[in-house]
């Protein structure tokens, strides 16, 4: 019989994740995606528990009460919720788990005082793209990563000003804003994206704009900084930018040279920097031989102002 045949009957339910649950969770999530690595949620499933709070939920579907499927919502700001870390035991599929599990995340989100709740979905993922579409969310933005190398001696050709509110005007006035529906990567949750602000700007580690004598041209923000294994399976330290917005691709060149001398200050060995996915930008990146990466990724958006 197979895995599908031989699985419990018995009601789906939902509740919080436990901590007991963890080696039943790592058992069907290990191997989801073997060809990137493997999948992050046996990494980081201790530290969703222990966090949960009023700002996070981390909930498990169970089959006499064994976790059968995971996801987690957290709450960006005093509107926006975010959902995440979707994964259902094989065996146990076709029986409505994400379903189940995603409404428990509506659910706690429009308690929680959330008008809206999105996700990402990497573009080749037609499962979870699929799912997402069937649970209500909408097609929001798409986005890609330029990833500028740290280099300590890059000087940009544009004069640099640490201003967030300056940062803030370019971002607001751009068809990055436009493109991206106004979302740049959150500060505290990784991979989720929110509403920039200026208060935002202000409190990430550090937004700055690139300017000639006229005008400011372009803008990012520093997110954070992490370590991350490398395909040889070696640590290499990472900073994120939230988002780029630029006039042309000189402006490009510059932000980038901005971004390669700010992230080896922070002694970084990789860079990368959240834009719009569209021809102008991507082309862009390359005339001004930034190299990005391979495969965009949806931003999906979920309304629950009548949930």
């Amino acid at each position: 019989m197979s895995d599908a045949e031989t699985a419990s009957d018995a009601p789906v339910e939902t509740r919080q994740a436990r901590p007991e649950d963890r080696e039943a969770v790592v058992a069907f999530t290990r191997d989801t995606w073997p060809e990137l690595g493997g999948d992050y949620i046996p990494r980081v499933f201790d530290e969703w528990v222990e966090t949960d709070g009023a700002d996070q939920r981390t909930f498990v579907a169970t089959v006499d009460d064994q976790p059968v499927g995971i996801c987690q919502g957290a709450l960006l700001s005093d509107h926006e919720a975010w959902a995440q870390g979707m994964r259902v035991d094989p065996a146990y599929r076709g029986r409505n788990i994400s379903p189940k599990l995603t409404e428990a995340v509506y659910e706690w989100a429009a308690d929680s005082g959330a008008t809206v709740c999105r996700n990402m979905v990497f573009s080749w993922n037609d499962a979870g793209l699929g799912q997402s579409r069937a649970m209500g969310f909408e097609p929001l933005a798409e986005f890609r990563w330029v990833e500028p190398e740290p280099r300590a001696g890059a000087n940009p050709e544009l004069d640099i000003v640490d201003d967030p509110t300056v940062a803030w005007s370019v971002f607001h006035g751009s068809d990055a804003y436009h493109e991206l529906r106004g979302l740049g990567l959150d500060l505290e949750e990784s991979w989720a994206l929110a509403e920039i602000t200026k208060e935002r700007l202000a409190e990430s580690d550090r937004a700055f704009a690139v300017a000639d004598d006229e005008r400011a041209r372009g803008m990012t923000y520093r997110t954070r900084t992490f370590e991350r294994e490398n395909d040889d399976g070696e640590p290499e330290t990472w900073c994120e930018y939230g988002v780029g917005a630029w006039d042309d691709h000189e402006t490009l060149r510059a932000l980038g040279d901005a971004i390669a001398r700010d992230a080896a200050e922070q002694g970084a060995e990789q860079a990368r920097m959240l834009v719009p996915e569209t021809p102008r930008h991507v082309s862009d990146a390359a005339y001004a031989r930034v190299d990005f990466s391979e495969d965009p990724d949806f931003v999906l958006e979920r309304d629950l102002t009548r949930y």
